[in-house]
């Protein structure tokens, strides 16, 4: 990969690359996985989906009563990370993080006595609104992570793979290549 190839807007890098993975056939490109961290540093992370990537940044939806909202509030700064395997590449994107928006029946990450408990909370949700859309509940809704830095990687037989950081400067971007 050479640098000066790729687009000088690394968001429109993302576009690119976005594309491209979905034609090489990734399932769920969309799939990201989301790493936040508690104030005193202990890391978490999982698989979210992308519902949204623009100038304002990287959207995504969770429950603002998970663990993961509970982290974003405490600590607005993730990142996040796309693996499109079939087309070998990896791409991290790491920012602030605020909400976006303002489900009915699972109070997510939180303990359950047993799978019983679920199924019945998820009965009395369907009862509570039969034949009707469902509204969103107030506690699920969205984030937006804002980039700082993306890191655009690709693999290479030989092990040397091909990094390019850009890092955000004031109005700009500023680009460099990574040792692998």
């Amino acid at each position: 990969m050479d640098e000066h190839d790729l687009d000088p807007d690394p968001l429109q890098q993302f576009r690119r690359w976005f594309d491209e993975a979905r034609a090489a056939g990734v399932e769920v490109p969309e799939a990201m996985a989301l790493a936040t961290s508690t104030p005193d540093g202990r890391p978490s992370v999982r698989m979210v989906l992308l519902k949204g990537a623009d100038e304002s940044g990287f959207a995504f939806h969770t429950n603002y009563e998970s663990r993961k909202g509970g982290e974003l509030d405490a600590n607005p700064q993730a990142a996040l990370l796309f693996h499109w395997q079939p087309a070998g590449r990896q791409l991290r994107v790491e920012g602030r993080v605020e909400r976006r928006l303002a489900a009915w029946a699972s109070p997510q990450s939180r303990p359950l006595a047993d799978r019983a408990e679920l199924e019945r909370l998820y009965a009395d949700a369907v009862a509570r609104f039969p034949g009707e859309d469902v509204p969103r509940p107030p506690q699920w809704g969205g984030f937006r992570l804002v980039p700082d830095a993306y890191e655009f990687w690709e693999h290479a037989e030989s092990r040397l793979h091909d990094r390019i950081r850009y890092e955000r400067v004031g109005d700009e971007w500023r680009r460099e290549r990574l040792a692998p």
